[in-house]
């Protein structure tokens, strides 16, 4: 019997990247500071300084490298995850991103090997059983095409949350992906 595929996001879902973004935004245009709670959408061009702009923002060299670990479970229970399933990271990124992205993930989660690293903004092209994700624009299609989903909670994805499970923290994340996998946890 195959092994389950289980694919997971990076931004926002293993790491923190519109934190360390916003934290740049801040420094460069302090008369307009942003928090996190008034990224309500992916679309941050009605908030963010006028002069910034999407390469500003998430284009600055070296921040892919620098983003923190989602929490101090993350990496154990991926490791976990990957020990029973097929474990890919699908992320979508800029071209200028895709080598800083590899090497967070290798700097935190050296076990994943390359040819389980994916660059996809369309990530319901791919094939999976589960995925792990924060953004709308993934979890719904996932759903939709029948596709088990986890959710991670943010601002931009409140007005979807209900309709997902969602977790706020890593640990005990295997266990729910476990139990997703063999049916014993139904879907919202």
């Amino acid at each position: 019997m195959r092994k389950k595929i289980v694919a997971i996001d990076m931004d926002d879902t293993i790491c923190h990247l519109v934190p360390r973004a916003i934290h740049y935004h801040n420094l460069l245009y302090p008369d307009l500071p942003l928090t996190m709670e008034q990224m309500i959408s992916f679309d941050m061009t009605g908030i963010w300084h006028p002069q910034c702009t999407e390469d500003i923002f998430f284009g600055r060299p070296g921040l892919y490298e620098e983003l923190e670990i989602f929490d101090e479970h993350t990496v154990e229970e991926v490791r976990k995850i990957a020990s029973d399933h097929e474990v890919i990271i699908v992320t979508a990124a800029r071209p200028s991103s895709v080598a800083e992205k590899w090497n967070w993930l290798q700097r935190w989660m050296p076990f994943i090997p390359f040819e389980n690293f994916f660059v996809a903004k369309r990530k319901y092209l791919l094939n999976f059983d589960l995925l792990i994700d924060d953004g709308p624009h993934n979890l719904l299609p996932a759903k939709a095409a029948g596709k088990q989903t986890i959710g991670i909670p943010r601002p931009w994805n409140k007005h979807i949350q209900e309709q997902f499970i969602m977790k706020d923290a890593w640990q005990g994340m295997s266990d729910l992906v476990n139990r997703l996998l063999t049916g014993q946890t139904s879907q919202g």
